[in-house]
């Protein structure tokens, strides 16, 4: 007995190490891995970590890489019972389910039960093969390789990735997302129940194709649980009246250009996470979208929100509806080059304060001028004689700005703008920037402008925007001065509100905007650029194609949404939502009217070889705000609120009445303040240097 065994004995350690050097061969040789689970969408997501947009796999699906800890605990309980409930303690395959099936197979004659595991099933997940014998027995091998080469949590955070749940679902998150609208960290027992029945029939079950058959599969789980104790009878009665999902959501697209801005930023990770705002951005979606129905074909809005503190964008609007081809959608016009009309001027003005080549208070005639051979006009045809600069820029005076920009020249202005990161680009066939640029005449971009305006939001300096949370924004680059800046502030602050737009009957919720419009030639671009203390919103209403259009203008398109986007920002803190944009004058700011002024700030004359091109005619005063039979909400907490008034027109100085007299205004203002002493009928009168006059009877409410 002992000769034979010591004969045998070699025989079975060679077979032995034979068989353990064969599966150490076949292990070398053929691997297993999990690259098909980190083959995985991605999604990007709001500063809260809500999904804006998502973008599916190469191979068209929702899969989504999920962690055990990243999804409930009830669900794994009931994941586990149902499936393989020694998935912890067996090495891949579960010797005493193999006996099982085994034997009701040869008592019975026809598989009762299956031997599947967990990890047989992620080895069928990321190996997909066809069902057959010899399909299952590669399976219980790669099950054993693939518990010898990773933990139980690599397993199951495989399967939990790729298990599926009908048409091009897959993983227990995309699941989730789209049949239930929410992460799989907070499941209700009979969503969890729901996605363990799923993956035995995806197809089959599929809630919103079949919605009896996964209630049916879901109820059975139910009641496994139940008996298990791992949910109490009471509660799986009940969870089983709960209603299963009969349709699909919609994937998320919020935020879709900026979305497939940084989809390559993504690298190996499966979320992107930016600076939006995810309220503000689903506001500021659905006033484009309102907007946009109001326009005519093929035209659209797009809309940037930038919070000035951290420079972070806390919305991106592309377009109204990104999926609207009819309207261009999926057109960013955040960053499409357009004419910006006169949204440039204010920068003009900056740079002028700057040089003391003009003050706010300074005189300028608003007249036909020659440059060479450009001869620019106004918007409206018409002229207005004297004005002061900042009248000139609130009231987007062609003739001024250009006289300014002769002054200072177009290359200054060019080279502050390009140490901002702003390119300015030109019409073909132009080298450097020309006079022209002060009426548009030069491509920008909606980001480009509202990084400008942040400029003078901040006090003068221009500041990188920042899209996600690892851009840096280290140093501003001086655009002017701070006083200058506040110069400027101080003026586009005092701007009437745009047409049918009223102040709210509680004053204390309104913000206080400083903004500019502009319209491009032709009415093709109409733009509304604005800030507060807090807040610079840029808004683009027009047709991407660049068509003309009758009458687009930023001041009727693009000023309202302006208005509207503002009325979308989250409260203010404290009382900065009552602050004036510009804030206090910083030091060196001069607060003068023209007579105080050096003489020569008086007034500004233009360089000289510059002639009339024809006699200036200036028509008479006309009231902007109020207008004829307006009625006017004042009525606050008891009193009533200040009305602001301003005219355009005519020529300084203006004299300002109500009801016959005489208000206690600036005479080189064109905006007055008047505070109602009771309800009721009011007549408002202006009149100008000429004695002509503007009239409207409001009524106050």
């Amino acid at each position: 007995m002992m000769q034979r065994l010591r004969r045998i004995l070699p025989v079975l350690i060679l077979v032995l190490a034979a068989g353990a050097a064969a599966v150490f061969a076949l292990d070398r040789l053929f691997p297993i891995s999990l690259d098909r689970a980190r083959n995985h969408a991605v999604l990007v997501t709001d500063s809260e970590g809500r999904v804006l947009r998502g973008f599916m796999t190469s191979d068209g699906a929702w899969r989504l890489p999920v962690a055990p800890n990243d999804v409930d605990p009830l669900y794994l309980r009931m994941l586990v019972a149902y499936e393989d409930k020694r998935f912890y303690g067996h090495a891949g395959v579960d010797p005493f389910a193999v006996l099982r099936a085994g034997w009701q197979w040869a008592e019975s004659g026809a598989i009762r039960s299956g031997a599947s595991t967990i990890t047989m099933q992620t080895v069928r997940l990321l190996e997909p093969r066809p069902r057959t014998m010899a399909s299952k027995l590669v399976e219980t091998m790669r099950a054993f390789q693939l518990d010898a080469h990773f933990s139980k949590t690599d397993i199951l955070s495989a399967y939990l990735t790729l298990a599926p749940y009908g048409g091009n679902l897959e993983g227990v998150r995309a699941a989730a997302m789209f049949y239930f609208g929410k992460p799989p960290a907070h499941l209700t027992p009979a969503e969890a129940a729901l996605l363990v029945a799923l993956p035995q029939s995806p197809e089959r079950l599929r809630p919103d194709r079949f919605p009896e058959a996964a209630r049916a599969a879901r109820n059975r789980v139910l009641a496994r649980m139940a008996a298990l104790g791992i949910v109490t009878p009471a509660a799986a009665a009940e969870a089983a009246e709960d209603a299963v999902p009969t349709a699909r959501l919609a994937a998320p697209l919020a935020a879709a250009h900026l979305a497939q801005r940084v989809i390559g930023r993504a690298g190996d990770a499966d979320q992107i996470s930016t600076l939006i705002d995810g309220d503000l951005q689903r506001g500021l979606q659905n006033l484009a979208r309102r907007q946009q129905q109001g326009l005519e074909a093929g035209a659209g809005v797009a809309i940037l929100a930038v919070e000035n503190a951290t420079h972070a964008v806390r919305g991106y609007i592309g377009s109204g509806n990104y999926l609207d081809g009819a309207r261009f959608g999926p057109i960013d016009m955040v960053r499409a080059v357009r004419s910006p009309g006169s949204t440039l001027k204010p920068f003009i003005y900056g740079l002028a304060f700057d040089g003391l080549v003009v003050h706010p208070e300074t005189i300028m005639t608003d007249r036909p001028m020659r440059f060479g051979d450009y001869a620019p006009r106004n918007f409206d045809g018409k002229f207005h004689g004297e004005v002061t600069a900042r009248e000139a820029l609130q009231l987007s005076l062609n003739l001024p700005a250009v006289a300014l920009l002769d002054r200072i020249g177009p290359a200054l202005l060019a080279s502050r703008f390009a140490a901002a990161g702003v390119e300015l680009r030109l019409p073909a066939g132009e080298k450097r920037p020309g006079l022209p640029v002060a009426l548009g005449g030069v491509g920008v971009t909606l980001e480009d402008l509202v990084r400008l305006y942040g400029g003078l939001a901040t006090g003068g300096r221009s500041w990188p925007l920042r899209l996600l949370p690892g851009d840096r924004a280290d140093s501003g680059v001086p655009l002017m001065s701070p006083v200058a800046a506040w110069y400027v502030t101080r003026a586009l602050e005092e701007m009437p509100p745009p047409p049918n737009r009223l102040y709210a009957s509680d004053g204390s919720k309104r913000r206080l905007i400083a903004y500019k419009t502009g319209t491009s030639y032709g009415f093709r671009d109409a733009w509304a650029i604005g800030y507060d203390r807090d807040y610079t919103i840029g808004v683009w209403v027009g047709r991407p194609d660049g068509s003309y259009a009758p009458d687009r203008m930023g001041r009727d398109w693009a000023a309202p949404i302006l208005f509207a986007a503002f009325d979308l920002l989250p409260p203010a803190v404290g009382a900065s939502a009552l602050l004036t944009p510009a804030g206090p004058p910083p030091a060196g700011a001069v607060i003068a009217h023209n007579a105080e002024l050096p003489p020569a700030l008086r007034r500004f004359r233009p360089a000289e070889g510059l002639p009339p091109v024809g006699p200036a005619i200036v028509d008479g005063p006309r009231l902007d705000f109020p207008q004829d039979g307006a009625t006017l909400e004042l009525g606050r907490g008891g009193a009533l609120a200040s009305l602001p008034l301003a005219a355009t027109g005519g020529e300084l100085p203006y004299l300002w009445l109500v009801n016959g007299a005489v208000l206690p205004a600036s005479p080189f203002r064109r905006q007055a303040e008047w505070q109602p002493d009771g309800r009721g009928q009011a007549r408002v009168t202006v009149m100008d240097r000429l004695g002509r006059t503007a009239t409207a009877s409001v009524w106050i409410e």
